[in-house]
């Protein structure tokens, strides 16, 4: 059965999947969501036979239906290809009662590979299939890991450009390396004077400027988007939770039909959204373990029904979650209002107004599958080093900030059943915060010092990701105020 997509904003008008690949945002500012979540045509025994790639293939036909067979299996095989640098693209790992999804083992060492890896794939297809003739000129905001990943995926694309803002003091030391050294004749990095919200905002506004839609219309470009605002991030992301299941079916570690409950560092939502419609595509997951840092917006909507960013934003050690705007949860608000785009809308107006939006009492009764929590600076830090003890396994500050919200959640639940957690970068990522939790005697070293001790400490060669960028050159040095994004995008344009 044929998915459209429609959005959130707006529902009276549907359009196909390869289109809200192209467009990423709806005109109207909402986002694309499917008209319906389709069930899984095999058997979770079936899938289980299989591996990444054949199941990328069996979730991703049921959401993107206006692709043919070859199309989608075309963009899957360049995707999932030796740019992975372990064969089952993303390991399971057992430590301390928990399975570990590793999702960093792509280009740039972060679970938006996962997705990223396939989304230039799909746009082309997508554009030869519309019969676009304009440069697709992508347009991203990041709060770390977004940016160089779609740079990655990207770069010297025929038929693109990519622009990419990022808080100029809101990353770690390796991120930013990670993208300022990124080649690529089609490839622009800007870090602005401001936080992620700020250039995520700035971001939506120049998508929704008419004048400079029509003026890049005349000139031969259109935008579109790698956030995970655009469903062609979202669909992927979704084949993950599928395999992992599957995965713990095949090696025996639960029944077919068990429950298992997935934990997932949270800040723009996405991710945790996609491990709901596997959910609703009959994948038995029970609880979807939410967990936020101390910018712990979600945490408290999920104990409260109301939504308030009017507070101090947290710069942490995980920063790829320090985000107070959580786009992705519009998608969940749009569902639990029973799809009312028109009750969604008037949320996010007041949102945008106010700053904050409140939920009814029967919207929170469909919370129930999530459960929200957060950790502090110091719990982080202190179960990177309890893990590292306990087990010799290592994780990155994201990874740790869910760990230790499923401490949380067990003890305050006793719930004991099989538990994955999404572990959404690799420990070289963010080397100083993960050194100096396990030690602080190693905060004297420098940044590629510390990358080299832990290498031997967690017994893993250093990545790729990481090699190349230790004496790579400098390619990319604008700075602007958060005030400019406008300007500067025009500029790059020569508009």
């Amino acid at each position: 059965m044929e998915v459209l997509y429609k959005s959130t904003r707006d529902d009276s008008k549907t359009v196909q999947a390869s289109q809200a690949i192209l467009k990423g945002l709806s005109e109207d500012g909402g986002l694309f969501v499917p008209d319906h979540i389709p069930s899984l045509e095999k058997s979770l025994r079936e899938l289980s036979d299989m591996e990444y790639r054949e199941i990328a293939y069996e979730v991703m036909k049921l959401f993107l239906t206006d692709f043919t067979e070859q199309e989608l299996k075309d963009c899957i095989n360049k995707a999932y290809d030796s740019k992975f640098d372990t064969e089952e693209i993303a390991p399971l790992v057992e430590a301390d009662h928990a399975y570990y999804l590793e999702l960093f083992h792509g280009a740039t060492i972060a679970f938006k590979d996962m997705a990223l890896s396939i989304l230039p794939h799909l746009m082309i297809t997508s554009a030869r299939k519309n019969h676009v003739e304009d440069e697709i000129v992508i347009l991203t905001a990041t709060s770390g890991d977004t940016g160089k990943a779609a740079l990655a995926g990207f770069a010297d694309v025929e038929g693109t450009k990519i622009i990419v803002f990022y808080p100029k003091n809101g990353v770690s030391p390796i991120q930013e390396k990670q993208m300022v050294t990124q080649k690529g004749n089609n490839t622009y990095v800007i870090g602005i004077h401001g936080n992620f919200d700020d250039a995520q905002t700035g971001v939506k506004q120049i998508f929704s400027d008419k004048d400079l839609e029509k003026e890049m219309k005349d000139r031969g470009f259109c935008f579109s988007s790698a956030n995970s605002i655009n469903i062609g991030r979202l669909v992927p992301q979704i084949v993950y939770y599928v395999y992992s299941y599957v995965k713990l079916l095949q090696e025996g570690k639960i029944e077919d039909g068990e429950t298992i409950n997935v934990v997932v560092p949270t800040g723009n939502f996405g991710n945790i959204l996609a491990a709901f419609y596997a959910k609703n595509m009959g994948v038995p997951i029970d609880k979807l373990i939410c967990a936020s840092n101390e910018n712990k917006v979600l945490y408290d909507f999920f104990r409260t029904g109301s939504y308030d960013r009017n507070r101090d934003f947290m710069l942490t050690s995980s920063p790829s979650m320090d985000i107070l705007i959580s786009s992705n949860l519009e998608r969940l608000i749009y569902r639990i209002a029973e799809n009312d785009a028109k009750k969604n809308a008037e949320l996010m107006a007041a949102l945008t107004r106010e700053g904050s939006y409140h939920i009814t009492e029967e919207m929170k009764v469909q919370l129930a599958d999530f459960y929200g929590n957060y950790a502090d600076e110091q719990e982080t830090a202190d179960r990177i080093k309890e893990l590292y003890e306990k087990t010799g396994y290592i994780i990155d500050t994201h990874t740790a900030v869910a760990s230790a919200v499923y401490q949380k959640y067990k003890a305050e639940t006793g719930d004991g059943k099989k538990t994955v957690i999404a572990s959404t970068a690799s420990p070289f990522k963010f080397t100083r915060s993960v050194m100096n939790a396990i030690d602080a005697k190693y905060d004297s070293m420098s940044d590629f010092e510390l990358v080299d001790e832990l290498s031997g400490l967690a017994n893993v060669k250093v990545p790729k990701a990481i090699e190349e960028i230790r004496s790579a050159p400098v390619i990319h040095d604008t700075i602007c105020d958060k005030s400019k994004m406008k300007e500067t995008v025009k500029e790059i344009l020569g508009l």
